[in-house]
């Protein structure tokens, strides 16, 4: 007989473009993948502020925070992030993301924090499999 999982929390991954970008395509494509997964997924929609995603994130109580830059301001947009979610107490949520960033930024943000950053051309499997696997290390799901 299958085991019943009904009672695992499923996670909850927000997914948000910050700043004037309004390339949401790939945003979106991510969001679609996400929820074909089984995680859920909470879309800000394009042209919020960094407060506005770590306000989404605390209130929505998610795993991750998956951000989409095309825009060229990831230098300033994921260390904002990361700072108002350590002051907000969002330790044990994952901030990581996507774009067009190049590889030199990419290595000093992940020294700043920042998660994995997927650019153009990743298959969306391996984004959702970083995510699951993040949050099953280092998160203690509710199992009741």
């Amino acid at each position: 007989m299958p085991e019943n999982k009904s009672h695992e929390k499923k996670i909850r991954v927000l997914i948000g473009k910050v700043g004037l970008d309004g390339h949401d395509r790939g945003a979106k494509v991510i969001a679609a993948a996400f929820r074909d997964a089984g995680i859920e997924v909470i879309y800000t929609g394009l042209r919020q502020t960094p407060e506005t995603i770590v306000e989404a994130a605390l209130q929505e109580d998610v795993d991750a925070i998956g951000i989409s830059i095309l825009s060229g301001a990831h230098m300033t947009i994921f260390p904002k992030v990361k700072k108002l979610m350590e002051d907000r107490g969002l330790h044990d949520v994952l901030l990581f993301g996507g774009g067009i960033i190049p590889d030199a930024d990419i290595s000093d943000l992940k020294k700043m924090g920042v998660g994995e950053l997927f650019t153009p051309g990743t298959p969306t499997f391996e984004t959702i499999n970083y995510v699951k696997n993040w949050v099953m290390q280092n998160k203690e799901r509710n199992t009741l």
